[in-house]
């Protein structure tokens, strides 16, 4: 993947950006259906699979020498990725948890 001038600003308003994803509270899965725990199952693993996806683009693109800071940018973009992948890997472990307790064709 080449990198431009014109990839950086993206990829710097990104790194600016914090994760929208926030604390896993098991009690907020108590409330739901088993279809609404599968759906949320789903949606976790989508955006799991999207994260990742864009932290690989990410971490395999090329950063020019000349570039100050691209390098730095680029571990950032990275590193929220990664932090961002963990937490919905948490998330989904309590939807499994709730899912299994719950839904008897989970098991």
């Amino acid at each position: 993947m080449k990198f431009t001038l014109r990839a950086l600003l993206p990829l710097t308003l990104i790194a600016g950006c914090s994760s929208s994803v926030a604390s896993i509270n098991p009690a907020k899965y108590d409330g739901m259906s088993c279809a609404e725990l599968n759906s949320a199952l789903g949606d976790t693993a989508t955006d799991i699979s999207r994260t990742a996806i864009s932290r690989g683009k990410v971490a395999n693109t090329s950063v020019p020498t000349w570039l100050l800071g691209g390098e730095r940018v680029k571990t950032a973009v990275a590193n929220r990725d990664t932090a961002r992948i963990e937490r919905l890997q948490q998330q989904q472990q309590a939807i499994i948890a709730a899912r299994k307790s719950r839904c008897p064709s989970s098991q």
